[in-house]
């Protein structure tokens, strides 16, 4: 298990809680939950050794075709692929757009 911290500057403002995946499923889980601050937190818990640097790209990917919402992103990943992480975080994402 490795866990990775990142800190990524923040554009826009979410309100409340929110969470995409289910851990025992076998891919992820992000649970976000929003502030008013100018950075997205996050912490990521995967059992897939030395990815820190596929998750840097995956959020600067992120980053660059939208804008990261201000709070905490806790993601526990069991080996989902790039494109299951990128789906479970606009997933959390836009359900706290609605919440």
């Amino acid at each position: 298990m490795e866990k990775i911290s990142l800190s990524l500057p923040a554009t826009r403002t979410l309100q409340g809680r929110a969470l995409a995946g289910v851990v025992g499923s076998g891919d992820m889980e992000a649970l976000y939950v929003a502030s008013t601050a100018a950075t997205l937190e996050v912490t990521i818990t995967t059992s897939i050794d030395n990815s820190q640097v596929r998750w840097q790209r995956l959020f600067e990917r992120i980053s660059e075709l939208g804008s990261l919402p201000g709070g905490t992103l806790t993601i526990h990943d069991f080996g989902a692929t790039p494109g299951v992480a990128r789906i479970r975080i606009e997933q959390v994402f836009e359900e706290a757009q609605h919440a």
